[in-house]
């Protein structure tokens, strides 16, 4: 909106007080209330932007809910699912809060499995350092496994590895197809994480 919004507000609240004395006409009101739609949609527009900048700047969720009229973390978090503006293409608040706990639902199973294998991926990752004949692209990643590798969580190792296996020349297929398979593992890891979750919340 190129206006602005507080002298819009002050021109429809000049409005207002005339329709309360009688002393207005039906071509301002109607102006006063397409105006009023507008500052509405923008205020709507303000509110994620300014969620999402006080989490940048490190408040909770508990301290966000009394701000947005809230009673809980959960709601506050919610409301923002709701009114941030969807990169994934779903059409409602609602999908986007269900696509959001999806997706966490599934990185927290992921993660929990590279824990829990976390010998097989560091052996893995270990090899990919000691492969021959690797171009520009597959050897940098490559490296990003070996410093992945001093890290303590082997979550951290999942994307180079299937990066890798991308970038990998022919004589190394063997190797690309155990990386396949792990790459194969992880997303029925998170697909049925997905399908654990709805379960639950569509359970009476």
């Amino acid at each position: 909106m190129d206006a602005d919004p507080a002298r819009m507000v002050r021109t429809v609240h000049d409005v207002v007080a005339e329709a309360r004395s009688g002393a207005t006409e039906p071509d301002r009101v109607l102006a006063a209330l397409t105006t009023l739609r507008a500052v509405r949609e923008e205020l709507a527009a303000w509110e994620p932007e300014l969620i999402a900048a006080a989490r940048a700047s490190g408040t909770s969720w508990t301290a966000l809910a009394p701000a947005l009229g809230v009673a809980s973390r959960q709601a506050a978090e919610r409301r923002f699912l709701r009114l941030r503006p969807s990169v994934t293409g779903e059409n409602t608040g609602e999908a986007r809060v269900d696509a959001e706990r999806d997706r966490r639902a599934g990185d927290r199973a992921v993660a929990e499995w590279a824990r829990r294998n976390s010998a097989i991926l560091r052996q893995l990752a270990g090899q990919a350092g000691a492969l021959d004949g690797l171009n520009g692209r597959a050897r940098e990643t490559a490296d990003r496994l070996c410093t992945a590798l001093g890290e303590n969580d082997a979550t951290g190792l999942l994307a180079p590895l299937a990066d890798l296996r991308a970038h990998l020349p022919r004589e190394h297929t063997g190797f690309a197809e155990r990386l396949r398979e792990i790459g194969a593992h992880t997303d029925q890891v998170r697909r049925d994480a997905v399908d654990n979750r709805r379960d639950r919340q569509s359970s009476p």
